[in-house]
């Protein structure tokens, strides 16, 4: 199976760029869009049909901002909008949908680069979101959560570890974090199949940083650590350019 996260800074420009015609080569079984800033009647829906997929939404009530969307060519057993808590599921951040014994979320993490107040949310969301997530295990063992988790986790995730360490989306609490997520029960496929290989998911418009290559790798692939065995492969898919993220691609046999 072959599933895609996908941080398309808004689904409509990033059609503008060709991106339905991108899909229609490439017939990935998912693909999970963050920071939609859409909602469904914003879409040709009528086109992404055509192409065979499925597709479920958590827009934010905000127009023009945020939101999720993920499309699949197997329709789910179930889906779920949001984690029931409202200052959360009101900007549309987190999409879940199941098949089988196993479950796909689709999220987008809150950036805390506008400023402290958003700072401060978004530190207050990752310890939230720790605290569902354990008890959603227990229900659902098994799970895949992918998206922009808008934190770069190691000095080999970012191109100047330095220069950023007081930037937002590096910041220590913010790495520590990431370490305990992925010490308590999750795995991060790209490293369980690349430990040292160095790939970015999002660059800057400024400065040409996506020519240059300097980038921050914040599109994560969590699995559940029951499921690591199964990841066959991941990549970042930097060619790709509807957005100032690339797709992130991973493959695992369910």
């Amino acid at each position: 199976m072959n599933i895609i996260s996908y941080n398309v800074n808004g689904l409509r420009s990033a059609i503008s760029k060709n991106f339905l015609e991108w899909l229609s080569r490439e017939r990935f079984d998912m693909v999970c869009l963050q920071e939609t800033k859409a909602h469904p009647d914003d879409i040709p829906l009528l086109e992404v049909e055509m192409l065979g997929y499925r597709h479920y939404w958590h827009s934010a009530e905000k127009k023009g901002y945020s939101g999720v969307a993920t499309l699949s060519l197997r329709e789910p057993d179930n889906v779920v909008m949001g984690c029931g808590m409202e200052k959360y599921d009101r900007e549309g951040r987190i999409l879940r949908t199941d098949f089988g014994d196993w479950s796909l979320l689709n999220c987008y993490f809150p950036s805390g680069t506008t400023g402290e107040e958003r700072q401060a949310f978004k530190m207050v969301f990752l310890d939230d979101f720790y605290r569902w997530i354990q008890e959603l295990k227990k229900e659902r063992p098994k799970l895949i959560i992918v998206g922009d988790y808008n934190i770069a986790h190691t000095e080999r995730d970012i191109h100047d570890p330095k220069g950023n360490k007081k930037s937002s989306g590096f910041l220590p609490e913010e790495r520590a974090w990431m370490s305990k997520w992925f010490g308590n029960g999750f795995t991060d496929a790209f490293r369980k199949v690349h430990p040292e290989l160095v790939e970015y998911s999002w660059w800057s418009f400024r400065a040409g940083a996506r020519g240059k290559n300097k980038g921050w790798r914040i599109d994560y692939q969590s699995v559940t650590d029951n499921l690591a065995e199964h990841i066959t492969d991941t990549r970042h898919l930097t060619t790709v350019m509807h957005s100032d993220h690339c797709p992130v691609l991973m493959k695992i046999d369910l």
